[in-house]
This record gives C-alpha cells, structure tokens and sequence, in this order.
C-alpha cells in the first residue's frame, strides 16, 4: 500500500515539476517578447527623435550648398567616426558635394574618388541601398586592400520617382556601419530629397 502511495506521488510531483517547466518556458518566452518589443520601442523612439531633429535643421533652407553641408554634419552626429559625401546627378554627369570628415584620416577619406560616371549611373539607376560587395558588382574599382578596410553603403535620393543622385556614407570595418544608423537615415532621405529638389528648383529659376 505505501508503494503505490508513494508511486502515485511520485507521479504526481513529476506531473506538477513539468507544469512548472512549461510555465517557465511561457515566462522566459513572455519576457523575451516584452524585451524585444521594448528594444524595437526605443529604436523607433531614436529614429523618430532623429527626424524631427533633422527636419527642423534643414527646414527652410534654400541654398543647396547649405542644405548639403547641414544635412551631412547631422549624418555625421548620427553615425559617429563617418564620412559622408553626397552625389547628385547633372544633365551631364554628376557633382560630388563632400565636407569635412568626421572619420579616420588617410586614404580611408578618398573611396569618392573611385566613383566614375559610370558607377555614379549605375547607382542611380538601382536606386537602392548599395552595399560594397554591389558597388563592386556594378564597376567599382580601386585598391582591394585599402577598400577591405571600410564599411560602406550608398542611400538613394529620389523625388516624384526620378533618382536625384545618393548618399556615399562610409567608415572604418572595424566599426562596421549598423542597420539602425542606416535605417535612421533612409527615415529623413525623403524629406531631404524634396529639399534638394526645391533648391535645385529655386537656383534654375535665379539663373
């Protein structure tokens, strides 16, 4: 008679001890979810921050020039040790627009200048996010070992469907660009594209 008391207890304790485990794993699931969900919270939080703030730094201005210059030191607070430099289409060609690096000095400064008319099209046409590995893909050419030692992305600027040129944002692999900085970008090249488009506007109407 004790035996089977005690079997059925036995039993019974592994019956409540798996419960608890199933409980716990809801808990752990549960909690990984809230954290989640709060990370994904935050970086919203940033991105929303980050606009309001470039938005409000650009608003108004009226000569391409300056826009260019503000609009890239905000990137560069944004995205810390960068370099930025923005192309912009032409009838014939491109005009590069580039300003003080906050990045590593050296030859790290100059990958602009292996972008070649052609890849400049090449990268308006995609009018896409480009990565090295597709810069590469689509005719960028230059010293591999100086180019393995950068994290570089190109953002498109495009209004009402046509490509007005890109974003160039790079800096060293070993602080590798991270999608949120990215992300935080792509959320204001919008309202940035309709800027320069209006001060484009503006310098064809003066001359």
């Amino acid at each position: 008679m004790d035996h089977k008391r005690y079997e059925r207890l036995r039993v019974l304790i592994h019956k409540v001890n798996k419960q608890r485990k199933k409980q716990a794993q809801k808990i752990d699931i549960l909690c990984n979810d809230l954290i989640a969900a709060q990370k994904d919270f935050i970086k919203r939080l940033d991105t929303i921050s980050f606009t309001a703030n470039f938005y409000g730094s650009i608003v108004g201005t009226g000569d391409l020039n300056e826009l260019l210059y503000t609009a890239g030191k905000l990137i560069q607070e944004e995205i810390a040790d960068s370099n930025v430099a923005f192309f912009l289409r032409q009838t014939e060609g491109f005009k590069l627009h580039i300003f003080e690096s906050n990045g590593e000095t050296g030859e790290q400064q100059h990958i602009e200048n292996f972008f070649t008319a052609e890849l400049v099209d090449n990268i308006c046409k995609s009018n896409k996010l480009c990565t090295l590995n597709s810069l590469f893909a689509m005719g960028l050419e230059g010293n591999l070992g100086q180019l393995n030692k950068i994290s570089a992305v190109t953002i498109p600027l495009s209004h009402l469907g046509s490509s007005l040129g890109f974003i160039l944002i790079y800096r060293s692999v070993q602080n590798k660009l991270t999608e949120s900085e990215l992300n935080n970008v792509c959320a204001v090249t919008p309202g940035l594209s309709q800027a320069i488009a209006s001060c484009q506007a503006l310098c064809h109407l003066v001359d």
